[in-house]
């Protein structure tokens, strides 16, 4: 069996090393192409970094300055003080927005992975309509599906509980899809050679399954972090200890016009976190979409 895996996954290997061979002229025009959209996609960021550390004269100068012309931190100290004057602890808000991220990115990945698996490998009465419902139930947007998912949050009663952001994370329908796609490609001889030496269906899934899609399910904690993180859940909590660090600093930020230089830390701050996860995780994001692409 570990042979069996390890072969599929020197495979692996080997299809991710083949190069598409093209001339060098190919190759510098590619390069110019993809500096051209990284520089257009990298904008946005770097002047919201940028506002974060301007004197407020500076936020309505027109045209904007991509960088300051005078760098200061009085922003952050604003924040500071305005945090400071809060009757709840900044670290509160705080510990609110890891737990909301921390269970339902670990609820997805794990309830979304168990659905997929037998799915992908495991014929049955309507896996097929099961598998359909959950493809058209990507193609709405949230804002359509914002009514329904209150009544069924107000029914359940978690209303004004972190559960109201947690539970409609953990049935998202992304992760699902995500994972029996990949799934897919697992071949089947290895689950069979599984299960003639013995192994449990959880000790395929856990110790044969679940590495073999490592990048998939990766990718989906990276993007269920960065979707948690910036939740503010406004419609459902309305306890101030119960809510979450971007609402508190979006109620924080919200005052007068002399409040942009504020709302400018703000956002670098909300931004920083899902940024720098991301750009420590990228590689795994690039190699699910190179696989994805493949199949």
């Amino acid at each position: 069996m570990q042979q069996a895996v390890q072969k599929f996954l020197l495979n692996r290997k080997i299809k991710k090393r083949k190069r598409i061979n093209r001339s060098i002229w190919g190759d510098i025009f590619l390069f110019l192409l993809l500096g051209l959209f990284g520089i257009f996609s990298a904008y946005p960021l770097i002047m919201t970094a940028s506002n974060a550390f301007k004197p407020l004269d500076e936020l309505f100068v027109f045209p904007p300055t991509l960088l300051p012309r005078n760098f200061t931190f009085k922003n952050f100290r604003d924040l500071s003080e305005l945090i400071g004057n809060s009757w709840i602890p900044f670290s509160r808000y705080f510990f609110n927005t890891i737990l909301i991220t921390a269970l339902g990115t670990a609820g997805h990945v794990l309830i979304a992975s168990m659905a997929a698996y037998p799915l992908a490998k495991y014929k049955f009465p309507g896996r097929n309509l099961i598998f359909g419902l959950v493809v058209y139930s990507l193609m709405f947007a949230p804002q359509v599906t914002a009514t329904p998912n209150y009544i069924m949050i107000s029914w359940l009663g978690l209303i004004d509980t972190p559960w109201a952001l947690i539970l409609p994370a953990i049935a998202s329908s992304m992760g699902l899809y995500l994972m029996k796609q990949f799934m897919e490609q697992v071949p089947f001889e290895l689950i069979e050679s599984a299960k003639i030496d013995g192994a449990s269906e959880y000790r395929i899934f856990f110790q044969i399954v679940m590495p073999l899609v490592k990048p998939a399910w990766l990718t989906l904690i990276i993007l269920l972090f960065q979707r948690l993180w910036t939740a503010d859940g406004g419609i459902y909590i309305f306890s101030e200890e119960l809510k979450p660090l971007s609402y508190a600093l979006k109620q924080i930020a919200q005052g007068s016009i002399e409040r942009q230089g504020t709302i400018a830390a703000v956002s670098f701050i909300m931004m920083i976190v899902p940024v720098t996860f991301f750009i420590l995780s990228q590689s795994r994001i690039v190699e699910t979409f190179s696989h994805s692409g493949m199949k």
